[in-house]
């Protein structure tokens, strides 16, 4: 910049110079009013060369655009093109700028959280689509709007106050039904927030699911090891054996061990059917031989007190989980036999479906269910009725494993029931898990024993 102001410079030097030296050579020639005269018109035209550039410089100053820019010669020309390539300059940063702008509110919109940027009052600049949906805003109408107008909630206005308030805040939104927030407030530059929001819900439920489960599994133990240890002490402190006491006793333990075994094992089936190293067999699995085998256990089971009817109306295998399938079908036959008070009617069935599939289903004639327990049948330990419950010796986990071991075979529990008319509990299978299997020779069959 040094050298050009330079040269600019020994330019206008120069031209004076070239002027002088007219001057005097007609100072010489012509004398010296026509010398002064040239030279005041030189000077002039200078003068009036440089207020018309000038003058344009403004003119486009008020509307400076590059393809605008005045054309010219001299040293007007040299500061028209410097004004050009400064406003190109200009013109690309601007362009670099608003991209990175728009790539950070792209990224912004990406992220899984929700983000809110406040300015010193509290009002807010700018927030992402998360945000929208947790707080309820809309960028364009909440725009310079306090955030606590959105946020109505004493912890939060009071950590917004704060600054550097670090730790994340619990709160539940107003505008997303049972939707649980954890939500940072981070200052930065002077004074300015950025409010991360994040969506917790599962993760609380997971935990509330955690406590309710430590907390159900020890309510369930606790009643048989009361039991058995109360019996315990009893027959400790006797001086001499009382065998009446004992024959009495002794059974009622041997029950409640029992219990306590099923649970055990059925915990041990859940986490099992959990865990993500243990992948689901893929093997033909002779389906109506399974519920051919159910119906026989759920003779002896119901020793004579219901009607049973078998119906397999189809020959199809399925692939999968000979084990877990057995246990399946087997929770949904008990509890259909547990739950139909003596005289009822308990039919199992296996049937082709008509997208290809096929239906297992056990339909009874018990004491039915209402319809707003239904969709938490399958919770871990949620009973109807937690007396009747203990009454039929269930451990509240029969349903929660048939619904793990639907899930895996890729199939459907159906549930639908009336109270005070029975139920019927459906696992429907795809057609991409059915298979024709080895069952040669296997015809229908429908039997029925009162």
């Amino acid at each position: 910049m040094g050298a050009r102001v330079n040269i600019i410079w020994l330019q206008w030097a120069m031209r004076l110079a070239a002027a002088a030296g007219v001057c005097a050579l007609l100072w010489a020639t012509a004398g010296s009013s026509v010398a002064l005269g040239v030279l005041a018109a030189m000077l002039l035209f200078m003068l009036l060369h440089h207020v018309r550039h000038q003058a344009r410089l403004f003119r486009w100053l008020a509307d400076p655009r590059p393809e605008a820019l005045p054309v010219s010669s001299g040293l007007w020309e040299d500061v028209f093109a410097a004004l050009y390539h400064l406003l190109r300059r200009q013109r690309r940063s601007e362009s670099l700028l608003t991209a990175t702008l728009h790539d950070f509110r792209q990224a912004g919109m990406a992220l899984p959280d929700g983000l809110i940027i406040v300015d010193g009052g509290d009002r807010i600049e700018w927030c992402n689509s998360k945000a929208e949906r947790h707080f309820g805003l809309d960028p364009q109408r909440d725009a310079g709007q306090l955030v606590t107008y959105f946020v109505r909630q004493p912890q939060f206005a009071a950590a917004l106050a704060v600054d550097g308030y670090a730790e994340p805040l619990t709160l539940r939104s107003t505008h997303g039904g049972d939707l649980i927030l954890s939500v940072l407030i981070i200052p930065y530059e002077a004074d300015r927030k950025l409010i991360i929001s994040r969506d917790v819900t599962d993760r609380e439920r997971v935990e509330t699911m955690r406590r309710d489960f430590v907390a159900n599994v020890s309510h369930e133990l606790r009643t048989p090891l009361t039991v058995i240890g109360g019996f315990l002490e009893t027959l400790a402190d006797m001086e001499t054996p009382n065998i009446g006491l004992i024959r009495r006793s002794v059974p009622l333990m041997r029950d409640q061990a029992k219990r306590m075994q099923g649970l055990v094992e059925d915990l041990l089936v859940l986490s099992r059917l959990e865990s993500a190293g243990n992948p689901v067999s893929e093997e033909p699995v002779n389906v109506p031989d399974i519920v051919r085998a159910l119906h026989h256990d759920a003779l002896a089971l119901s020793a004579g007190r219901h009607k049973l009817e078998l119906s397999l109306d189809s020959t199809a295998w399925v692939n999968g989980a000979e084990d877990e399938l057995r246990s399946a079908f087997g929770n949904l036959v008990s509890n259909a036999i547990r739950y139909t008070p003596a005289g009822g009617e308990v039919r199992l069935s296996w049937r082709g479906a008509d997208d290809g599939g096929a239906v297992f289903a056990v339909r009874d004639t018990g004491i039915g269910i209402a319809p707003e327990h239904v969709p938490r049948l399958t919770e871990r330990f949620y009973r109807v009725d937690r007396g009747r419950s203990r009454e039929t010796g269930g451990t509240g986990l029969g349903l929660a494993i048939v619904k793990h071991v639907v899930n895996r075979h890729a199939a459907r529990l159906v549930v639908s029931s009336e109270p005070g008319k029975g139920s019927c509990f459906s696992v429907v299978f795809p057609a991409g898990r059915i298979t024709a299997g080895e069952a040669v020779g296997v015809t229908p069959v429908t039997a029925r024993t009162a």
